[in-house]
């Protein structure tokens, strides 16, 4: 009789615990419903900018010395500081839909990275973006894993924007900043 109490009280448990819903889920969810929008990106970009506005504001921080030419054609540089001391670059090129930004990839690395250097290793580089895109978005940063925690995101979500950091390669770490009803309106599209 306990063990059938137990089973019952064990299977209402679990239901209600998934009803729940991820701890990510709830805050894209809240996040959404809330109607904020929030389009700022870095050095004067925003999400829903068109390309002409976008090559205008880039060519400007150009001639401030704020931005280069990345070493790809469609790539932008920034040389900075991370929070730890440690100097990098960040190169960016956003992917426009009706020609508006509406997802701005972004990748970062510490200069002089080698795979024998522990201070340089991915997994700082990871923390080093959290703590810059604290000081430019504000904390409230989730960690987000699959089940074995094999693959690691950091999450923020401001209404409509979602920010998302993880590891890409051994020596890079990625991070996409999205305008997330319009990423999922063209997540349902059929190709």
């Amino acid at each position: 009789m306990t063990n059938r109490w137990y089973l019952l009280f064990a299977s209402f448990f679990i239901l209600f615990i998934s009803s729940c819903g991820s701890e990510y889920q709830r805050l894209e969810e809240r996040e959404l419903e809330s109607g904020k929008v929030v389009n700022e990106l870095f050095f004067g970009l925003e999400l829903g900018m068109d390309q002409k506005q976008f090559f205008e504001i880039c060519w400007a921080r150009n001639k401030e010395g704020i931005l280069t030419n990345g070493p790809s054609a469609l790539s932008v540089e920034h040389s900075l500081v991370f929070p730890s001391g440690n100097p990098g670059k960040m190169r960016f090129y956003p992917e426009f839909e009706d020609g508006k930004i509406y997802l701005m990839p972004v990748e970062f690395s510490y200069d002089g990275w080698s795979p024998w250097n522990e201070n340089l290793k991915v997994e700082n580089l990871r923390e080093d973006v959290v703590k810059l895109f604290e000081k430019w978005y504000g904390e409230g940063f989730i960690e987000v894993t699959n089940e074995d925690k094999s693959q690691i995101a950091f999450v923020k979500m401001d209404g409509n924007r979602r920010v998302r950091v993880f590891k890409k390669t051994i020596s890079s770490v990625r991070a996409e900043i999205v305008d997330l009803p319009i990423h999922k309106k063209l997540s349902q599209k059929p190709e």
